[in-house]
């Protein structure tokens, strides 16, 4: 704020007072007019609306100072004697209209004690505020008096002299007649004073009564202390009788177990459900006593330690009992498992453990006592547990993947011949041997074209649809009786054991077990369960511990697929994946997740490798020299593969990784095409080219394959370069002379003469034209015609049927090449009348019936 200047003087000519009750008092800013001597009010403010009076220093002369009202002015008096003048005048107004607390900051408290008015200005401004305080207005009836009186002295109105006198008058002598009328009564005072004189002696007799009733109260007074000093003593013994009775009460109700439930601690029935059940609420009983929180000094207490100790001992009793008992349900249950096997040997089906876990499950809330109370026996049960039952479902497992091989290879001595021998379903089959597998076309095609090949030492075996089809469904069935056996284990072993299947953050064990033995985890002592993080990490070891073989013989299986036939591994990878895809969806961390995705990589590594082997055997592909090319293996086999593929991966999840190897093995076609083409020796390079890609734009056309459009265009780009390339080659020049005749004449023409000019040319008149034209009778151009059908049918292959198109064309080109001679003939030899001997229609009718003969 810019400091402004105040001017204070003594009169305190910068206040308005109002003339009304209350009195308000404001501080007004003035300016003074440029026009005269005199001042405009600029802005006004109420005392009230002051909070605080900020003097700057108390002790040094200083004439700036602050007042606090809505906001902070700040001022500058012309002195520093003009500033506490100023501020004297605010105490003073506040103390007198306001008496509101109004803060006074660093100012000097002699200023502010020397603003109070002492002596005679005290007097007087107490007069004042007493007028102030004590003014009333006329009531009614005194208005009316004083009516009556001015009514009867109308003198008072032209004189108020006169008026004052005569009232004086009449109050001299109201007084006097008051005085006569007080003396009068001096009689009734005087009696008085005698009744005052009585009643001062009754008041001393009833002084006299009290203080000897004060002198029996107080030997009252000490009875009643000595009364109520036992009461309180009794009072205090009865609270600590309840006290007392209230810790005994509940030490007998909190660690009193039941004679019932002690007998079925020790003598229970564990093998039947009512026994179950009994032991189950006395377990949970003693869990209850021994976990109840026991009051401050209550474990110094002899019975307390003596009850404790016997809990102790009953679980530790029961705990031994039901451990066991248990591992005796365990062995009995695998052997009568076992003997439940033989029926399941010749069925592509897993046994189903759904009685042996209703039946364990019944001890499930004891498996949780036992889990609270004595975690070291709990990890026992659960070590005893997996290690019977990887036995139990090792050989199950095994089983099943026995008979699985069994089915896909048809008879036992087709497995052996597959490299499978024993219970243990392993291959035994050579890499080499594996690798040397390749996958045929089937049909005609391959009869056709197999005398064109040398394929070395690759062995082929023709499989049909109905064989990929039955290994399709048993590979389903495989993984579909997997799945349920998995995840019904898994559930079971989260609910019998107790552990939590399902956490939002799942923990990571700091040791797991080992598959050969070993705790399940080291990171918390026996006996004190672990944390709920690291549960779900017990359970998948559990899984992975009792399941250890399924991984293993899923791999061998896999294997044996992909020895049989390598397309099955494109079965393979469509159905894994789907089970993934569902495994995940249900539990991504879970062991059927986890395994099944493991196996998922080894069916994609041999995804790959069936496409890099097709690669590989398109490049070791040999032609013979002495037959035609046609349509080359591994273009039909593309076909095939594509076909076989499409149907497999429709609708399917992985079908992004077809698409990669349809762009490798499109790429490979491509190239070894063009190979083989330029390594041809009876087939002329365009003849390759020209079928083997018009069969696979044909193959791409049928199949739709969106990821391959820029293939197919290609394919057809080439199929009709080289089309055209082989007719232009073939047909030649069909009528050579003519032909070099007609190169001359267009030579001439080139160099500057005139078209009709040039039958003036000796060598070029039309002698010679005509001359020329006669060896080329229409006899002679079927025979040519005849002899070019022959090769052409000579070198394209009956099963890509292009010879008629390839016939038309050359048909298309001989007439192009016609009409050229014409127009030669007729731009210069015009009027001549010189034609060919033969015309247009002769050369359709000469085509046509060579095609049809």
């Amino acid at each position: 704020k810019e400091k402004e200047l105040l001017f204070v003087c003594h009169r305190m000519s910068g206040w308005l007072m109002t003339t009304e009750r209350p009195v308000q008092v404001k501080m007004v800013k003035v300016k003074k007019s440029d026009k005269g001597d005199f001042y405009k009010r600029q802005i006004a403010w109420a005392l009230r609306d002051l909070a605080v009076v900020d003097a700057k220093d108390a002790i040094k002369e200083n004439p700036e100072f602050d007042l606090h009202f809505e906001k902070i002015y700040k001022w500058v008096a012309s002195s520093t004697a003009e500033k506490n003048a100023f501020i004297s005048c605010i105490w003073k107004l506040n103390q007198r209209y306001l008496r509101k607390k109004i803060d006074f900051v660093n100012v000097s408290s002699q200023l502010l004690e020397e603003s109070v008015p002492s002596g005679e200005n005290q007097s007087v401004t107490g007069g004042d505020e007493e007028v102030v305080d004590v003014y009333q207005e006329l009531n009614a009836r005194e208005e009316q008096d004083i009516e009556i009186m001015m009514e009867g002295c109308e003198c008072a109105i032209s004189n108020a002299e006169a008026f004052a006198e005569r009232l004086s008058r009449e109050l001299q002598v109201l007084d006097g007649a008051n005085i006569q009328s007080i003396m009068a009564s001096e009689k009734q005072v005087n009696i008085l004073m005698k009744l005052l004189d009585e009643a001062l002696k009754e008041v001393d007799q009833i002084e006299l009564k009290l203080s000897s009733y004060e002198e029996m109260l107080q030997s009252v007074k000490e009875q009643m202390d000595q009364i109520s000093e036992s009461n309180h003593l009794i009072h205090l013994s009865n609270t600590n009788n309840v006290k007392l009775l209230s810790e005994i009460e509940f030490l007998v109700n909190h660690m009193d177990l039941a004679k019932g439930h002690i007998k079925a601690l020790q003598e229970g029935d564990l093998s039947s459900s009512r026994g179950i059940e009994a032991c189950t609420n006395a377990a949970d009983a003693l869990l209850q006593c021994m976990n109840v929180a026991l009051r401050p000094g209550h474990d110094m207490l002899q019975a307390v330690k003596q009850q404790q100790q016997r809990f102790s001992d009953l679980r530790e009793q029961f705990a031994r009992r039901l451990a066991s008992h248990l591992n005796n349900v365990f062995v009995q249950q695998g052997h009568d498992q076992s003997s439940t096997l033989a029926q399941h040997s010749v069925e592509l089906a897993l046994p189903n453990h759904h009685p042996f876990h209703r039946d364990l499950l019944r001890y499930a809330k004891l498996m949780e006592w036992l889990k609270n109370t004595d975690y070291g026996k709990y990890e026992g049960l659960t070590k005893n547990y997996m290690d019977y039952l990887s036995r139990l479902y090792e050989r199950e497992i095994k089983d099943f993947f026995e008979v699985a091989k069994i089915k896909m290879t048809g008879t036992t001595k087709e497995s052996k011949k597959f490299g499978l021998h024993g219970s243990s379903g392993k291959l035994t089959g050579s890499t080499s041997s594996l690798n040397k597998l390749s996958v045929q076309s089937s049909g005609n095609r391959r009869s056709q074209s197999s005398s064109l090949l040398d394929m070395g030492n690759m062995s082929a075996s023709d499989l049909d649809v109905a064989d990929r089809t039955k290994f399709d469904k048993i590979f389903e069935q495989v993984l579909s009786e997997l799945e349920p056996l998995c995840l019904a284990e898994q559930d079971f072993i989260s609910k019998f054991f107790k552990l939590q299947q399902h956490q939002s953050m799942p923990g990571t064990m700091t040791e797991a077990e080992d598959l050969d033995g070993g705790t399940l985890s080291r990171q918390h002592n026996a006996g004190v369960p672990p944390p709920v993080s690291s549960e779900k990490d017990m359970i998948r070891q559990m899984m992975i511990k009792i399941f250890r073989c399924i991984e293993p013989e899923l791999n061998n299986l896999i294997a044996l697929g992909d020895k049989i036939d390598s397309f099955n591994s494109l079965y393979m990878l469509v159905k894994m994946s789907h089970h993934v895809w569902t495994a995940q969806n249900v539990d991504p961390a879970s062991f059927l997740s986890t395994t099944l995705g493991n196996v998922l990589v080894t069916v994609k590594r041999n995804f790959d490798k069936c496409i890099s082997n097709q690669i590989r055997q398109m490049e070791e592909v040999k032609i013979s020299k002495k037959s035609k090319v046609g349509i080359l293996p591994f273009v039909a086999e593309f076909e095939e593969f594509a076909g076989l593929a499409e149907s497999i991966f429709k609708n399917a999840e992985r079908r992004g990784d077809l698409d990669k190897a349809y762009t490798k093995l499109i790429r490979g076609v491509f190239v070894n095409v063009e190979k083989v083409a330029n390594e041809s020796q009876k087939t002329p390079r365009d003849v390759v080219m020209m079928e083997n890609f018009h069969h696979i734009f044909a193959t791409l056309s049928r199949l739709k394959i969106s990821c391959l459009e820029a293939e197919k265009k290609e394919a057809k780009q080439k199929y009709t370069d080289h089309l055209q390339s082989y007719v232009i080659y073939s047909l030649g020049q069909p009528l050579e002379k003519l032909n070099h005749f007609f190169e001359g004449v267009e030579a001439r023409v080139a160099q500057g003469i005139r078209e009709e000019e040039v039958s003036y040319q000796l060598a070029f008149n039309k002698q010679e034209l005509r001359k020329v034209i006669k060896e080329y009778p229409g006899k002679e151009v079927k025979k040519g015609l005849d002899n070019l059908y022959k090769k052409v049918d000579k070198h394209l292959c009956e099963e890509e049927n292009l010879l008629q198109v390839v016939w038309h064309s050359m048909q298309d080109e001989f007439i192009r090449q016609y009409k050229h001679f014409e127009g030669l003939i007729a731009r210069c030899y015009p009027g001549s009348g010189v034609t060919m001997e033969f015309t247009i229609q002769d050369i359709l009718d000469y085509c046509s019936s060579i095609a049809q003969s």
